[in-house]
């Protein structure tokens, strides 16, 4: 049998569209609603017909005259010093780039994944616990690997899960735990109770 061509991007039109996809022209109209680029009368239209399409051509129709989103090799590293003070990303909405410092200084970095959102399929976390230590929390369904990671002499605690759902990223930290330790985990209860107080606006 002979192999057929990879399709080029002019030909994916035809192409079948997937949850993600789908999902993806979805989060992108709502952007565009928030910054009056489009009413809402015409957003709900749009995202009916988001929801439904098949094709790229279907999707790439609704997003035609709306600026593309940065792409997300755009996205320079993250560095969190904790310094003096401390330093923290999250628990609110913030777009992860593909590489993130983190080190814990003298008061030591809190990276809070829980309503991050990410459009990589892996993210390496570079944590240095130093003296005051680095907390990583990563939301259920998010898998974390930390095989690579020294745990020095603050040590390293992972109680993350390895139940991955798809379409999300896995985050590969690496670094060391140095005086302090680093910790990566899901979040608490009070975490979680105060994120279920506080629902994420479309």
């Amino acid at each position: 049998m002979t192999a057929q061509p990879a399709p080029r991007d002019d030909d994916r039109g035809g192409l079948r569209a997937s949850h993600d996809d789908r999902e993806a022209v979805v989060e992108q109209l709502r952007d565009a609603a928030a910054e009056g680029r489009i009413d809402l009368d015409e957003l709900d239209e749009r995202l009916e017909r988001a929801l439904t399409a098949k094709t790229y051509a279907e999707l790439d129709a609704l997003t035609a005259d709306l600026p593309r989103p940065p792409a997300p090799a755009d996205l320079p590293p993250l560095e969190l010093k904790g310094g003096l003070h401390g330093a923290s990303r999250g628990p609110g909405r913030w777009e992860v780039p593909a590489q993130v410092i983190a080190r814990g200084g003298l008061a030591g970095v809190k990276l809070d994944f829980s309503r991050a959102e990410c459009r990589f399929p892996e993210v390496t976390v570079e944590a240095y616990g130093e003296a005051a230590g680095v907390t990583i929390v990563v939301p259920d369904g998010w898998v974390a690997d930390t095989t690579a990671m020294d745990p020095g002499i603050g040590g390293l605690k992972d109680t993350t899960t390895q139940d991955r759902l798809p379409g999300t990223p896995l985050i590969r930290v690496v670094g060391s735990g140095g005086m302090a330790g680093v910790v990566v985990r899901h979040p608490n209860r009070w975490e979680r109770r105060k994120l279920a107080s506080n629902p994420p606006r479309d």
